[in-house]
This record gives C-alpha cells, sequence and structure tokens, in this order.
C-alpha cells in the first residue's frame, strides 16, 4: 500500500477523535461552561450538523480543485476549528467552533476516498481506502480514552488543543506523502451532482442511513446498558468502549478485503450479523461476560459496511465519484441521529435500557432489504446489457 495512505489516516484520526471525544469530556465541559448535561449536548449535535452540511457544501465548492490542496483546505479548517472551540470563552462560540470543526469532515473523507481508491493497484481500491478509513476506527481505540483521560486529568481544552496538533501533523503528512493529483478532469459541480439522479446511488446512501443507524441505536445508549444492566463500574466502561473500537477496527480491515472480492455478498453477510448480534445483545447485555463479547461483535459486524458502502458509492457514482463520497459522510451522521433517537424513544417509552438492540437489529434488516433490492436492480441492469449486446450482434451478423 502507497505510504501516502498514512497521511490520509493521520487525518482520519484526528477527526474520529473530536468526533467522539466529545461524549467523554462531556461533564468536564459542562461544568467549565456552567450548563448542565443535556444543553452540553448541543456540542454534539452542532459538529454533527456541520458534517451533514459540510459534506456537499464544500465538495460542490472546491470541485474543481486539485484533491490534494481540497485535502489539505480541509484539515485546515478542521484544526482551526478545534484550536477556536479549545479557546471557547462562552458556551454559544463553543457551539459556532464545534459546528466549524465538522463542516470538513465529509468533504475531507470524500476526496480522501477518491485519492486513495487512484493510488491503489486493481483490485486494491476497497483496501486502500479501508486503510484510509482504518485511523478512524484506531481513533475510537486510542484517541478517544486517550482524549477523555487527558480531559478528566488536565481539563478539556487541553483534550482538543491536542486535537488542533494533530490536524496540523496531519496537514504536514499531506503535503509531503500525497502526491500531486492534479485538478479533476472534465469535472463539474453539474457532472458531480448528475450522479444522484441514479437511484442505486440514493439506494447506497439509504443503506448507510439505515443499516449504520442500528450501530448507533446500540452504541448511542452504550454506557447505561454496561452499567445499569450488565454490572460493569463507571471505571471499567472506557475499556470495554476501547474493545469496541478494536471490533470496528478489525471490521473495516476485513470489509475492504470483502469489498473488492465479493462486495454485495459481503455487504449482505454484514448487515446479516449485525441483525443477528443486536438481538443477541438484548440476552447478553445481563452479564459481565457476554456483554463484552457482543460488544467487541457489534463493532466488527457495523463497522464492516462502512468501507464497502464507501466502494459501492464510488462504483455507483461513474466518472463523479467526489460529492457522492463526501455525501456518505452525511448519510453517517443522518444514521447517528436516527439511531440515537429512535434507541431513546424506546426508553422513554419504558421499554428498558436493552430495547434499543431491537430497534438496531429493525434497522439493520430494513438495510438488508434495500442491500438486497440493489442487488437485484444489478442482476436486472446485467441481464439487460447482455440482452442488447446480443441483439447488436445478431443485426451486425
Amino acid at each position: 500500500m502507497p505510504v501516502a495512505l498514512l497521511a490520509l489516516a493521520i487525518g482520519a484520526f484526528g477527526i474520529g477523535t473530536t468526533e467522539f471525544v466529545m461524549m467523554g469530556v462531556l461533564p468536564q465541559t459542562a461544568a467549565d461552561f456552567h450548563i448542565d448535561i443535556p444543553t452540553a449536548g448541543y456540542f454534539i449535535s452542532a459538529y454533527a450538523l456541520g458534517v451533514v452540511i459540510g459534506a456537499p457544501l464544500l465538495t460542490a465548492v472546491a470541485v474543481r480543485l486539485p484533491r490534494k490542496t481540497m485535502l489539505l483546505s480541509m484539515m485546515g479548517l478542521f484544526t482551526l476549528g478545534n484550536g477556536l472551540f479549545a479557546l471557547s470563552p462562552n458556551q454559544e462560540f463553543g457551539v459556532a467552533f464545534r459546528f466549524l470543526a465538522g463542516l470538513p469532515h465529509g468533504a475531507f473523507f470524500g476526496a480522501g476516498a477518491v485519492v486513495a481508491s487512484s493510488m491503489a493497484k486493481p483490485g486494491q481500491r476497497a483496501k486502500a481506502v479501508s486503510m484510509m478509513f482504518m485511523g478512524l476506527t484506531l481513533a475510537n481505540v486510542i484517541g478517544v480514552p486517550l482524549g477523555t483521560l487527558l480531559g478528566q486529568q488536565v481539563g478539556w481544552r487541553a483534550t482538543f488543543g491536542v486535537v488542533a496538533v494533530i490536524g496540523l501533523v496531519a496537514a504536514a503528512a499531506i503535503a509531503k506523502l500525497v502526491p500531486h493529483q492534479g485538478r479533476p478532469a472534465e469535472t463539474s459541480l453539474r457532472g458531480e451532482l448528475g450522479a444522484f439522479r441514479r437511484p442505486q446511488v440514493w439506494l447506497a446512501l439509504a443503506i448507510v442511513t439505515f443499516g449504520l443507524g442500528g450501530v448507533f441505536a446500540c452504541l448511542s445508549y452504550i454506557t447505561p446498558m454496561l452499567t445499569d444492566v450488565a454490572g460493569y463500574s463507571p471505571s471499567n466502561v472506557t475499556l470495554l468502549l476501547s474493545l469496541a473500537g478494536v471490533g470496528m477496527t478489525l471490521g473495516n480491515y476485513l470489509g475492504g478485503r470483502l469489498a473488492d472480492r465479493a462486495l454485495m455478498p459481503g455487504l449482505y453477510a454484514a448487515l446479516l450479523s449485525l441483525a443477528a448480534v443486536l438481538g443477541i445483545f438484548t440476552i447478553t447485555a445481563q452479564g459481565k461476560v457476554g456483554a463484552a463479547i457482543t460488544i467487541f461483535f457489534v463493532g466488527v459486524a457495523g463497522f464492516m459496511i462502512g468501507p464497502m458502502m464507501q466502494a459501492r458509492i464510488m462504483e455507483k457514482a461513474g466518472g463523479t465519484p467526489s460529492l457522492v463520497s463526501a455525501a456518505v459522510q452525511s448519510a453517517f451522521n443522518i444514521a447517528n441521529s436516527i439511531g440515537a433517537s429512535l434507541g431513546g424513544l424506546v426508553i422513554a417509552g419504558g421499554l428498558g435500557l436493552v430495547a434499543p438492540n431491537w430497534v438496531g437489529a429493525s434497522l439493520a434488516v430494513l438495510g438488508l432489504s434495500i442491500a438486497l433490492f440493489s442487488g437485484t436492480l444489478d442482476r436486472r441492469e446485467a441481464r439487460e446489457a447482455e440482452q442488447r449486446e446480443q441483439r447488436e450482434l445478431a443485426l451486425a451478423s
């Protein structure tokens, strides 16, 4: 694999850390701004909103820029947003700077996925994309636990100051290691938007939204599940989240390899496995050992889906992959919102803390149904193309 993928992975590591570490330092942030925890939750929502808006908007604005320039610009904006958030004088500025930090998230991954794919050998493109996303999954193993610990010991501002430094390191690595890409050939905003006229693109985004929504229905409420149901102490939750992060890293690795070898069968297997594991978690959450084992496999099954869907949507976008690739990140964060909202509803409805796992399993089944329909369209299109070719040969003879 090209060494330039390391630079992209460092950027992904920084982005993954800033996205998820906010959950770990939320109490310290709330105390510093003299607000309650639900109000501090706006720092999480503001970042997610930035991702959803920034992914298509910034990609569209910079569609004709060389992709290396795009990557450097997005990492510069990321560094600025996190640095300013670390210096926030009050809650209002903090929310605004978290929104700013979220804006480049999707655009960076969209451009990075295209660059990683372009540098790989034929048959290894999804593997290359998964290597970039390895930084995102490692953030959950290393960045988030260490960032949470730093926030608890030194203060949350130190955590985001370090994240800003990671952004500077990533920008330097991209400048040094990523080869010049040139301007995208014959690319225009109109051409990029044209990819959204393809039904398969929308189906791919729907698979991400509902399939990964199942993961977030579970993970959004994993802490009370582990403490109030499984019986773990709060101090052990960080280690268990790291275990889930290890599962995510393994899932990302496996998903990248399956995408290059058997994309759709691999996707069906991942979604089916996710539904099964989440259903099993409603039972195993009652005990410590079972909960620990199951949360690992939730990470594996859930994050196998990411690289496969990134490869799928780039394939269906044809020669205009940047905007739809960035849109995957918007779908990812919409999945986060849907999963968390539906999981919260069933808890509020009195169905118990493990009920979000049933919601997650149902969303995974819905994602699998959409994937099966998309695969059926593939086969239909292949048959029609074969029939056209046979008619043309018959006419030519």
